[in-house]
């Protein structure tokens, strides 16, 4: 018996019979940026180095975002004769494990993508049969985070086959932040709480804003779902996750830009961006650099937002309670035309139900509002609030006593 089948037969005794997730991981929605979007399979080393450099020389890092994730079409088209993964060494010549040591060198930390099938997505090798070799692989090379696709999956149930990798993360013994790309196809949300730290709650998104029923944009994902469904089961090691962000594209105008980030930060959905971070705009970057929106996403209390109410026809207001009994409050105009915003907060009861936080608005319960696009206080509450929203413009404030 050779040493790889006795290490995997090891590998296999050691498992607990009370596998489990890493319990340390994602107690805020992760932060980061994914090839897939801006590149598709065209990725390669010096590409994925430019952007671990963009992170620190953009400000990226400090401002919270932490992974390096290689999507689809990083690997060869077949397994060597001990059936391991093998990176495509046209595109990789120093391999994946160097590539992940430049990447933490940068103190950062790097992920990888697989899939549950016989192939991935694009047509390589899945995990399939695959699971614990693939993750004492993973382990080896200094993978911090794995995106686990779908596709290829014929029959198989999704609980079992993505628990099964759950298992043989665990029992590789490297801390990696498991995230289930299951696109909603069997309702990972009743199951996935003890499986991953985030799931895909939809199909893929596209470079748009309103999408149609075969091409998810923006808010096809925001809307598609039962969001006060989604929302009971989401919290500090479990995301809801609407998918990368298309943030810097092109497909989006500059006020599309702001209310994506916004709704994705309300929505505590990961804050992964997906564009060339080596030709980002000046606007752009101050958009996903924004403090005030990522503490939104970030904010300990670990709430996914809800919509509260729509006003003067198309003016949506989307709410989350944040922890010292403050609120983030998004207005946003999703008509074809610009509105103008006459808000009255007096008399105003917001109630989360599910988690019973409750605030309410008169000349005697005051709050400050804050403008978190111009980050400077606007007024208080025993106020009108008034402002041109243009199409698809949001305001998003936060208040606090």
């Amino acid at each position: 018996m050779n040493k790889i089948v006795l290490s995997v037969l090891a590998f296999l005794f050691s498992i607990s019979l009370f596998s489990q997730k890493n319990d340390s991981l994602g107690k805020t929605p992760q932060m980061g940026w994914n090839s897939w979007n801006a590149f598709g399979t065209k990725i390669d080393e010096k590409l994925v180095k430019d952007m671990a450099d963009a992170f620190v020389t953009l400000g990226l890092k400090d401002a919270g975002y932490e992974y390096i994730l290689l999507d689809d079409g990083w690997m060869d088209m077949r397994r060597d004769a001990q059936g391991n993964f093998v990176p495509n060494t046209e595109k990789f010549p120093n391999g994946i494990k160097e590539l992940a040591d430049y990447v933490h060198s940068k103190g950062l930390k790097f992920g990888l993508y697989s899939c549950v099938g016989d192939k991935t997505c694009a047509g390589y090798p899945g995990s399939r049969g695959h699971e614990f070799q693939d993750a004492l692989k993973f382990a080896e090379w200094g993978v911090d985070y794995l995106k686990y696709d779908w596709c290829y999956a014929g029959l198989m149930n999704a609980q079992e086959a993505y628990t099964t990798m759950r298992d043989a993360l665990y029992a590789a013994k490297r801390p990696v932040y498991f995230s289930l790309c299951e696109w909603g196809d069997n309702q990972p949300w009743k199951w996935a709480k003890e499986v991953g730290h985030s799931w895909r709650t939809t199909g893929d998104i596209n470079n748009c804003f309103d999408g149609s029923k075969d091409r998810y944009g923006v808010m096809q994902i925001v809307n598609l779902r039962d969001q006060d469904m989604l929302r009971k089961v989401a919290g500090p090691g479990h995301w809801n996750d609407m998918d990368m962000m298309e943030i810097g594209n092109g497909g989006l105008t500059h006020f599309e830009e702001e209310t994506h980030f916004a709704l994705w930060a309300i929505l505590t959905s990961p804050l992964i961006l997906g564009n060339d971070l080596r030709t980002i705009s000046k606007e752009t970057l101050e958009i996903v650099k924004n403090k005030d929106i990522i503490a939104l996403s970030q904010d300990s209390l670990g709430i996914q937002g809800f919509k509260y109410k729509t006003v003067q026809g198309n003016i949506e207001i989307w709410v989350k309670p944040l922890v010292n009994n403050e609120w983030a409050v998004c207005f946003f105009n999703c008509s074809d035309n610009a509105a103008e915003l006459n808000f009255d907060w007096n008399g105003q009861t917001i109630k989360d139900s599910i988690y019973n936080f409750e605030i309410s608005f008169s000349n005697k319960n005051v709050y400050k509002m804050k403008d978190l696009y111009t980050h400077k206080e606007i007024g208080k509450t025993n106020k009108v609030l008034k402002s041109k929203l243009e199409k698809n413009q949001s305001l998003v404030l936060r208040l606090y006593k």
